[in-house]
């Protein structure tokens, strides 16, 4: 199973030009099978097929790189914030251990699980923290302390936006993994981003290897500090996005 799992991944990373040590794949297979146990009492992820895990959790994750072209070299430090069950932190962490990563997520269980993740892989660098975007966003120790946020969660991109932005430092940008068609959500949250103290400055749209899903990768700049208005209290931004 090692086997055809190297076998996969190895095709999928050639299509990113990413080349990985044999401790790396096998931090990455040891992940796989602890996402698989945990997955078995609590809800981790509804895709647990070895062959989907690694195109649609794995190698989805490291096409961060399709947009941030110096990821292998540079010493980011990077928030995941609603990291879930560790994507896209864990795997830009294993795949480029240079990285600094904080992950977050508002379910102490699933941050229970990274940190077992964390300990088995001997990953260092990385920590896990449990806690809402809209109380770590006002917290000095990370509002506007990292160079790159990314986030796969699923929120309308206004909402993830103002939990994001406030994370990031001046210089900074906020990199949201978006499913679909995106160019009606990216033209509706424009002026929230404006708001925040970012602009719009790319978008990456690409297929996952061998499947039909549409994959969007947007690049926020943030231009200036974002208001202290910004994060609203918890609930706020997903009951009403900003305009």
């Amino acid at each position: 199973m090692m086997e055809s799992f190297k076998e996969q991944f190895q095709e999928e990373l050639n299509l990113l030009n990413i080349k990985l040590e044999d401790n790396q794949l096998k931090q990455f297979y040891d992940y796989f099978e602890l996402l698989v146990e945990w997955n078995e009492f609590m809800n981790l992820t509804a895709i647990t097929e070895m062959g989907e895990v690694i195109t649609k959790h794995f190698a989805d994750s490291l096409s961060l790189i399709k947009s941030v072209k110096d990821l292998k070299e540079k010493e980011y430090k990077i928030i995941d914030v609603g990291t879930g069950a560790g994507f896209p932190g864990i795997p830009l962490k294993i795949a480029f251990p240079q990285l600094e990563i904080t992950l977050m997520d508002s379910l102490n269980k699933r941050v229970k699980f990274l940190n077992e993740v964390i300990d088995k892989l001997g990953l260092k660098g990385i920590q896990a923290m449990h806690g809402r975007a809209e109380d770590m966003g006002r917290d000095k120790k990370h509002r506007g302390q990292y160079d790159l946020c990314v986030s796969r969660a699923v929120a309308n991109l206004s909402t993830l936006s103002e939990y994001c932005m406030p994370f990031v430092k001046v210089g900074g940008a906020f990199i949201p993994y978006k499913s679909g068609k995106i160019e009606e959500e990216l033209g509706a949250a424009k002026h929230a981003v404006f708001l925040l103290g970012g602009k719009v400055e790319g978008l990456e749209t690409f297929l996952l290897p061998g499947t039909d899903a549409e994959r969007s990768l947007v690049i926020i700049r943030k231009n200036s500090e974002t208001s202290g208005k910004y994060p609203r209290k918890a609930g706020m931004p997903s009951k009403e996005p900003l305009k």
